[in-house]
């Protein structure tokens, strides 16, 4: 089965606060991160950093999850990556914390998918999560860390999977995009579901 990771580790400068425990729904963002994803993966690690022990805190009842910490997070989201794929021994999913709302039917078609990395798009856009087989572990962790994974993407067999689910676009990256949340951003939660 496939692994997790999820990416925590930034300063949330643009949000001025720790937005990954930011709450919605009685939840907090990254919660909703984890909740989506879980019935599709075995484990999650998640790669903490600025605000390590804030998440570690919230973090500290989850089952199936683990908070690692990437000490040079100050070197950008790469070096999160490269944290998180050390722990993974399967084929893994990367979703950044801050994109809480992919639907159920993205993972499915991602899964369902045949090349060694798979992105869904949604009205010709890339977005998130993007899944990666696992032989890909030991080149991605052979990559400067300076590199960045849409230049390693770039480099490898992708598949782009057509998706209904606007949320691979969603960043919550700054207050401003947080308050946009009380407004519907789903079919089923316009349904009142």
């Amino acid at each position: 089965m496939a692994e997790g990771i999820i990416l925590a580790a930034g300063y949330s400068s643009r949000a001025k606060t720790n937005k990954m425990l930011l709450m919605y729904k009685n939840k907090s963002l990254i919660c909703h991160a984890i909740d989506g994803m879980m019935p599709f993966v075995s484990h999650i690690f998640v790669v903490t950093g600025h605000y390590k022990a804030e998440i570690e805190e919230a973090m500290k009842d989850l089952s199936n999850v683990t908070c690692i910490e990437n000490k040079e997070y100050h070197h950008g989201m790469f070096s999160s990556i490269q944290t998180g794929v050390r722990s993974v021994s399967n084929d893994f999913f990367v979703l950044p914390g801050d994109c809480p709302f992919i639907h159920e039917s993205t993972y499915l078609l991602l899964l369902e998918g045949n090349k060694e990395m798979r992105v869904p798009s949604y009205m010709g856009r890339k977005g998130h999560p993007l899944y990666i087989a696992k032989h890909l572990i030991e080149p991605i962790l052979a990559e400067p860390v300076t590199s960045n994974l849409k230049d390693f993407r770039n480099r490898h067999e992708l598949q782009v999977i057509d998706t209904e689910d606007p949320n691979i676009l969603t960043d919550i990256d700054t207050i401003e995009d947080y308050i946009k949340l009380e407004k519907p951003t789903r079919k089923d939660e316009k349904d009142g579901d």
